[in-house]
C-alpha cells in the first residue's frame, strides 16, 4: 500500500498486480484512452470558453475594428507572422490573445513579452534562455520565452526596441525555426506562431537605419492596423 500511495502521488493512474492478468491489461488501456479522449476535449472546451471570453472583450461599434476582428479570424488558422501596429492602450494585445485563441494552437501557452521593459543586454538571455555558466550569476540552466512558448503563440510587443544584435537573432528564428541559449552550442528547434506588435512607424525606422529592412519583410506577411481610441469614440 506504501507504494501505491506513493506512486499515486507522484501520478500514477492505474496498477497492475502480479500474476499479470491480460482482461485487466485491457481494462486499464480503455481506461486509460478514455481518459486521454476527456482531457482531449476538456482542453478543447477550455480553449473555446476562452475564445469567447476573448470575443467578448473585443465587441465593438466601430467599423474598422469590426473588420479587423474579421481579419483575425481569417488569419489565425494559418503560420502566418502578424505584426500589430499602433498606439500604445489600443489593445494590440487583445488582438494578438485573440488570434492565438481561435488557431488550432489555442491548447497550448500564450506568451507575451514586452521588449520594452527589459534591459537591452538582457533581451536575448530572456528569450532564448541560458546554459550553466553562460555569464556571472548564472548557476543553472534557464529556459526562454521561446522554449516556454512551444506549440503556442508568442506576442512580442515593441519589437521596435530590440537591438540590432538581437534582430539578428529573431531573423534566424524565424528562417531557420531553431535557436541556441545563450553560453551554448546546442541547435533548439522552436514552434511556435509569432506576433509582434510596435507603436512606431516601421517603415519610417527602417528608412532611419533603426530597424532591419530583411526582418521586417519577414514579420510583415499580415500588418493590422490598429486606431487610436479617439477614432473609435463609439467603443469608449
Amino acid at each position: 500500500m506504501p507504494l501505491i500511495v506513493d506512486s499515486t502521488e507522484n501520478g500514477a493512474d492505474e496498477f497492475l498486480l502480479k500474476p499479470l492478468s491480460l482482461e485487466a491489461l485491457s481494462i486499464i488501456i480503455e481506461r486509460l484512452l478514455e481518459h486521454r479522449r476527456l482531457k482531449g476535449e476538456c482542453q478543447y472546451l477550455r480553449s473555446q470558453a476562452d475564445a469567447r471570453e476573448e470575443d467578448r472583450r473585443l465587441l465593438s461599434q466601430n467599423k474598422r475594428m469590426q473588420e479587423i476582428f474579421d481579419l483575425v479570424l481569417k488569419v489565425a488558422p494559418l503560420r502566418s507572422t502578424v505584426l500589430l501596429q499602433g498606439e500604445s492602450g489600443t489593445g494590440k494585445e487583445l488582438i494578438a490573445r485573440a488570434i492565438h485563441q481561435h488557431s488550432p494552437r489555442a491548447a497550448k501557452r500564450f506568451v507575451a513579452f514586452n521588449c520594452s521593459v527589459i534591459p537591452v543586454h538582457l533581451l536575448e538571455s530572456e528569450l532564448f534562455g541560458y546554459e550553466r555558466g553562460a555569464f556571472t550569476g548564472a548557476n543553472s540552466r534557464k529556459i526562454g520565452y521561446f522554449e516556454a512558448a512551444a506549440g503556442g503563440t508568442i506576442l512580442l510587443d515593441e519589437i521596435s526596441e530590440t537591438s540590432a544584435e538581437l534582430q539578428v537573432k529573431l531573423l534566424r528564428v524565424i528562417q531557420e525555426r531553431c535557436f541556441q541559449r545563450l553560453g551554448g552550442t546546442e541547435e533548439i528547434p522552436t514552434d511556435v506562431r509569432l506576433v509582434v506588435s510596435t507603436n512606431r512607424d516601421l517603415d519610417a525606422e527602417v528608412t532611419e537605419g533603426r530597424f532591419r529592412k530583411d526582418l521586417y519583410y519577414r514579420i510583415n506577411v499580415v500588418r493590422i492596423l490598429v486606431p487610436p481610441l479617439r477614432a473609435r469614440a463609439e467603443d469608449i
